[in-house]
This record gives C-alpha cells, structure tokens and sequence, in this order.
C-alpha cells in the first residue's frame, strides 16, 4: 500500500540475508567486550549520529555503549551547515579520539551512510592506533562510488575489521516518485538502527547462555524501581561505562 513501506521490507530481507555473516562476527565481538570488560563505543556525525543516540542511555538498550558526541556536529547548529563543515574537516576526528579513554582490544562502531568524510576516518584511524576494532556500519555500494575527502584516500569500510552494509540506495533516499529525479524517504537510519538492535538483542542472548543472570540491559526508568535496578547495574559495570547517571 506504501512506497516507504515496501522498500524498507525489501532492503531488511536483503540486510537479513547478505548481512548476516558479519552480524554474527560483530555480535561475538560485542559478546566478548562485554565478558572481558572492554570498552564499547559509537560514534556518527550529523544525521548518523542518530544512531549513536539509538544505541545510548535508553530502556531496553545495553548499558555498556558508550556515545562520541561532537557538539559541533550536532543538528541544534545554526547555521546547520556547520556540521556539514566539521565533518569534512580533518583533524577533528584525531581530537575527538584524543578525549575518548581507547584501550587495545576495545570496540568502537562508526556510522557513516557515504563513508567519505574525515571525521569518522580520522576516528577509526586514530582507534586503530591504539589496538581498537572498528566495526562500520555505511553503505559498501554508495561508498565505492564516490572519493574519500581523507587525505589517506580511504573510505569507512577500507579501514573497518567488520562492514555492516545497509544495503539501501546511493543518496540515501529510497523511494522513486514520478516526475521528480531526486528519490526520497531516506533508509538508513530505520535500517541501521535495526541492524544494530539485532546485534544488542543477539549480544544479550550471548550472555546470558554465558551465565550472566543479569546482562547490562537498561530498565525502563518509567517503570515503578527502574531507576534502582538501573543504579545497582550500573555500579556492576561501571569499570566500562564511561558517562555518569
């Protein structure tokens, strides 16, 4: 009955089906960081930062990510091109990194749909530096079909140790309509954000056949001694929280 509908249904399936190696390879990792007690983080700048907040501080989300936020990249600028600015300025990545507590054998997930621009290049190199496995998630199709503003010459997924391709169109829009060029109803937040909840819901799982009564999954704090529960958790895996309640 709907266009967007039918589309995200059709780039799921496709996701779900070609997708779902790599999804397994970033759930043992994500499984492992938490038993071993290693950082997880995520990080995307402008609309894919989106996801990072997905991912952060919410019920029903895992208690051990941790959200990079730029305040230059966030989308209350005025005037908003400025986020367009930062993240095609290198440099800011490498100091974005420097204020972040990376050790070796941490994770960090970087959303970037063109996967071209330095910030997250500049992130995902300067992690790598320090022993850190980077998991991207972009689209592999629309990446190799431009250049990378990085003065290494790489896009996103040549630096990744695990590429989650969202499978959707070049521009992200998804939906053609009649006499317009321009597509619209972007899909990449919808399907990463279901990418990535696959692989918390997945990682939870992990854990708990692991033996882990109780997972670092945040309580709904609307819910009557939420907050409680949330606090007790917290103190259990605060060694690798790295944002205060």
């Amino acid at each position: 009955m709907f266009q967007y509908f039918d589309r995200i249904r059709e780039i799921l399936k496709e996701v779900e089906s070609s997708e779902a190696e790599s999804i397994e390879q970033a759930v043992t990792l994500l499984t492992d960081a938490n038993l071993n007690k290693q950082g997880i983080y995520i990080f995307g700048a402008s609309h894919a930062g989106i996801l990072a907040e997905e991912l952060y501080y919410r019920a029903g989300g895992m208690m051990t990510i941790n959200a990079i936020f730029g305040r230059e990249l966030m989308l209350d600028q005025s005037p908003i091109t400025v986020t367009s600015k930062m993240e095609r300025l290198e440099g800011y990545g490498t100091t974005l990194a420097s204020t972040i507590p990376f050790k070796r054998n941490d994770i960090l997930i970087l959303h970037s749909v063109s996967g071209r621009n330095p910030v997250t290049i500049d992130l995902a190199l300067a992690a790598k530096n320090q022993g850190v496995k980077i998991i991207a998630l972009t689209n592999v199709e629309y990446s190799k079909q431009v250049s990378s503003r990085h003065s290494s010459g790489k896009r996103l997924f040549e630096v990744a140790d695990i590429v989650l391709d969202n499978h959707g169109d070049t521009g992200d829009g998804c939906c053609s309509i009649e006499g317009i060029e321009q597509k619209v109803g972007p899909s990449s937040t919808v399907v990463g954000a279901t990418i990535l909840n696959t692989i918390i819901v997945e990682v939870t799982r992990k854990l708990v056949e692991h033996g882990i009564e109780y997972p670092p999954i945040f309580y709904s704090a609307n819910l009557d001694g939420g907050d409680q529960l949330n606090q007790e958790l917290f103190k259990k895996y605060e060694e690798v929280i790295h944002y205060s309640l």
